[in-house]
């Protein structure tokens, strides 16, 4: 898992990230700051975690066994760092997931506070891959047009598609590219905020990469996660992957449309949803028809009216935190602080 190994961070890539060389040659530089690549699967039999047996058989365990459950199931995630990596303690596991995550949220914390200073609603898209979080925001931006300016930040392994239907709304849009990466983290969305440079007073929609794990731990900077799940997915959803419905705000119950054409169980999936976050806000939407839409879209004006709000009346305080406040953790972890080169990494004031 990403929180344990730090993959896929010398893949990434931003648009507009590109420079070109006196020879020619074009290329861009993966970000840096969040991610720490860690390998501590070790090989040696002297090795902390290794054993020998009579026959002279050398082999190691992690300190986290699998625990055996009904039916002769297996469960690797009781331990301190809820992972089991071979050859590697909880320990270790514990001490790197702490130390990627400590960088990633210093810069979140700059990204709250300059998205705070211009008056931003932030929110971060959750889903797994085919819930129709694109076509969904399609729909959101068409509706909103002429009433809140919309800037988009696509995650993606790969490709600009996501980012093309967006622009194709009118709406400004940047595509990410993690390449072997499963999320998006704070350090990318800070780079790409310095391209796009979104509208005070605006709504920003960041559509994370397709995957309900990896994105649960990674704060961006947002006001709210937002996680999204389609009927075709089944109901046991939120108990199969606890930790992102956990941690978002909102759930969009998506494509209920299609219920007539599916053993879907409404009423069991929130259930479910709310037995992992009792907190949680839930709206039934349809992109094709338009169900449950202007709900969703009254919920993204009370927002951003909240942003707009804080923003006039904290204003002072705001400017000393994006300014100042929030770049002192960033400095204790050894990230670069705002400004520092290259200047277009740090979000335009």
């Amino acid at each position: 898992m990403c929180m344990t190994c730090g993959c896929g961070n010398d893949q990434a890539h931003v648009e507009g990230a590109e420079h070109t060389h006196a020879d020619g040659t074009v290329h861009s530089h993966a970000h840096d700051p969040a991610h720490v690549h860690s390998h501590d699967h070790s090989h040696d039999p002297g090795a902390i975690g290794w054993h020998t047996h009579s026959d002279g058989t050398a082999h190691s365990h992690a300190e986290e066994h699998a625990h055996p459950q009904a039916g002769g199931n297996l469960h690797f995630g009781h331990g301190a760092a809820g992972n089991s990596v071979p050859g590697m303690t909880q320990a270790r596991m514990v001490r790197i997931e702490r130390d990627i995550l400590a960088r990633n949220d210093a810069i979140a914390q700059r990204n709250r506070a300059g998205l705070a200073q211009r008056g931003i609603f932030a929110l971060n898209l959750v889903s797994s891959p085919g819930s129709g979080k694109t076509t969904l925001l399609v729909r959101t931006i068409e509706r909103l047009s002429g009433l809140i300016h919309v800037a988009v930040i696509e995650g993606d392994q790969q490709t600009t598609f996501d980012a093309d239907r967006i622009r194709a709304t009118g709406a400004p849009a940047i595509q990410i590219n993690t390449g072997k990466g499963c999320h998006l983290d704070a350090a990318m969305v800070e780079t790409a905020l310095g391209r796009l440079a979104p509208a005070e007073d605006s709504v920003l929609m960041i559509e994370n990469v397709g995957n309900l794990v990896c994105p649960a731990g990674f704060d961006l900077g947002e006001a709210h996660k937002v996680v999204v799940l389609s009927v075709t997915e089944g109901e046991d959803k939120p108990l199969k992957y606890p930790d992102m419905f956990h941690a978002a705000a909102l759930m969009l119950l998506n494509k209920v449309d299609l219920l007539p054409h599916l053993s879907f169980d409404v009423g069991r999936c929130l259930a479910n949803a709310r037995r992992v976050n009792p907190a949680i806000e839930i709206i039934e939407v349809s992109a094709t028809s338009g169900e449950g839409m202007n709900e969703w879209l009254a919920w993204i004006e009370r927002g951003a009216r909240a942003a707009r709000e804080r923003c006039l009346e904290h204003a002072p305080a705001l400017k000393q935190a994006a300014d100042v406040g929030a770049l002192e953790p960033a400095a204790r972890a050894g990230v670069p602080k705002q400004g520092d080169p290259p200047a277009d990494t740090a979000f335009a004031r």
